[in-house]
C-alpha cells in the first residue's frame, strides 16, 4: 500500500529544475502523440519550435505574442506569492481594452501627443478597477476569489460585445463587430522594422525588472511573501491580510489592464469582440513555469508564446487541429504539477492494516 509523505526538506535545485523536466515529458508525450496520429515528430517538432523563430518577422511575432503574457504572468505570479489566487486576468485585461479603446474613440482623428499614454493610464485604471471588485467582496465579505474573478471574465466578454455590436460599432465596417480604427496618434509605434512588434515589450519587460525590486527589496513584497509561505507567522506579525489582497489584485489588475490596451493600440488597432486568444488564462500557466518569480515569468512568457506560434504553424503545415495548442499548455501544466508534487511528497510503502473481521462470540443469557 503506497501514500504520499511530506519531505522534510524539499529539494531546492528540484524545486529550479522541475519545469525543464515538464517541458521534457511535454515533448515526450507530443512525439508519442505524433506517432499515434501518423505524423512525422520530426517535422512536427521543427514546426512547433524552430519554423516559427527562423525569420525576423518570426522573432517580433515571438514578442508580439509575449508581450500579454508576460505582464499578466507578472500580476498573477505576485498574487500568488501571497496566497491570492486571481485566475481572472483574462477579464482585467478585456476591461483595460475597452477603457483604453473607449479613450482612442473618444480622441477620434486627432493627432494630439496626449492620446496615447491616455490611453494606456485608462487601460491600467481599467483593469484595477475590475480587479477591485473581489478585493472588495473578499475582505468585506470573505468570498472566494477564484469564482468571483472567474465569473467576471465572462461579464467582461459580454460588455465588450454588447459595445462592438452596439454603441461602439464601426458604422462603415460592412455589419462587422468591430469599432472604427485607432489613428497614428492612437496606436504604438512599430519597435523592430518588418515586424509588428510595438512598445508594449519594452514595458513589459521594464515591469519585470520592477516586480523583482517590489518582491525582493521592499518591506510590502516582504509582507506578501510571507503571507504566502506562513499565514500565521504573518497574522502574528500583525501585517494585514485585507491590505496584501488589495495589493496584489490592484498589481494583477494594472498589468492585465495594461496588457490588454497593448493589444488594441498594436496589432489589433481597434475594438472587436475577441481581443485575447487566452492569454489570462495561459498566463496562469505561465506564472507556475516561472517559479512565481519575475525573472522565471519571462522565459516562461517566451515559452508560450513559441507554443501559440508553434500551434498555428502545424496547423498551417500539417492540418493539425487548432486544440493542439491547449493540448502542448495542458501537457506543459501537468507536468509541472506532477513535478512540484512529488518535490514537496514521496511516495512511502505502508504495511496495510489488518482488520478483524470476526464477530466476538455471543454470551449465553443466564436464566433469571
Amino acid at each position: 500500500m503506497l501514500k504520499l509523505e511530506r519531505r522534510a526538506t524539499p529539494s531546492s535545485i528540484m524545486s529550479v529544475a522541475s519545469p525543464l523536466l515538464a517541458a521534457v515529458g511535454m515533448l515526450i508525450t507530443g512525439f508519442v502523440l505524433f506517432k499515434v496520429l501518423g505524423k512525422d515528430p520530426v517535422e512536427a517538432f521543427y514546426l512547433f519550435f524552430v519554423k516559427p523563430v527562423s525569420t525576423t518577422y518570426g522573432i517580433g511575432e515571438l514578442l508580439l505574442k509575449t508581450t500579454p503574457l508576460l505582464l499578466c504572468g507578472l500580476g498573477l505570479a505576485l498574487g500568488y506569492r501571497a496566497n491570492v489566487w486571481n485566475i481572472g486576468a483574462e477579464g482585467q485585461l478585456t476591461m483595460g481594452a475597452i477603457v483604453g479603446g473607449g479613450v482612442a474613440l473618444w480622441f477620434g482623428d486627432s493627432e494630439s501627443a496626449f492620446a496615447l499614454p491616455l490611453m494606456l493610464l485608462a487601460g491600467v485604471l481599467g483593469g484595477m478597477a475590475w480587479a477591485a471588485i473581489p478585493a472588495f467582496l473578499r475582505t468585506r465579505f470573505n468570498t472566494n476569489e477564484i469564482l468571483v474573478t472567474l465569473m467576471l471574465v465572462y461579464i467582461s466578454q459580454l460588455v465588450l460585445s454588447w459595445l462592438v455590436h452596439g454603441p461602439w460599432r464601426d458604422p462603415q465596417g460592412l455589419n462587422y463587430p468591430q469599432s472604427q480604427g485607432f489613428g497614428d496618434a492612437e496606436t504604438m509605434s512599430i519597435l523592430i522594422s518588418g515586424t509588428r512588434v510595438t512598445w508594449g515589450i519594452v514595458y513589459a519587460l521594464g515591469l519585470a525588472l520592477v516586480a523583482w525590486i517590489f518582491s525582493q527589496k521592499t518591506f510590502a513584497g516582504f509582507r506578501m511573501q510571507v503571507a504566502g509561505l506562513a499565514p500565521a507567522a504573518a497574522a502574528y506579525a500583525g501585517f494585514s491580510e485585507k491590505r496584501n489582497i488589495w495589493i496584489a489584485l490592484m498589481i494583477c489588475g494594472a498589468t492585465a489592464g495594461l496588457a490588454g490596451v497593448c493589444e488594441v493600440a498594436g496589432p489589433i488597432g481597434r475594438l472587436q469582440q475577441q481581443i485575447s486568444p487566452g492569454y489570462g488564462f495561459a498566463a496562469i500557466i505561465v506564472a507556475w513555469i516561472g517559479r512565481l518569480h519575475p525573472i522565471g515569468v519571462v522565459f516562461g512568457a517566451l515559452l508560450m508564446s513559441l507554443l501559440y506560434l508553434g500551434g498555428e504553424a502545424a496547423q498551417m503545415g500539417m492540418g493539425l487541429p487548432s486544440a493542439i495548442t491547449g493540448l502542448f499548455q495542458g501537457l506543459l501544466l501537468f507536468y509541472l504539477l506532477a513535478a512540484d508534487l512529488f518535490i514537496t511528497f514521496r511516495l512511502k510503502r505502508v504495511a496495510p492494516v489488518e482488520v478483524n473481521t470476526l464477530k466476538p462470540p455471543v454470551q449465553a443469557e443466564t436464566a433469571a
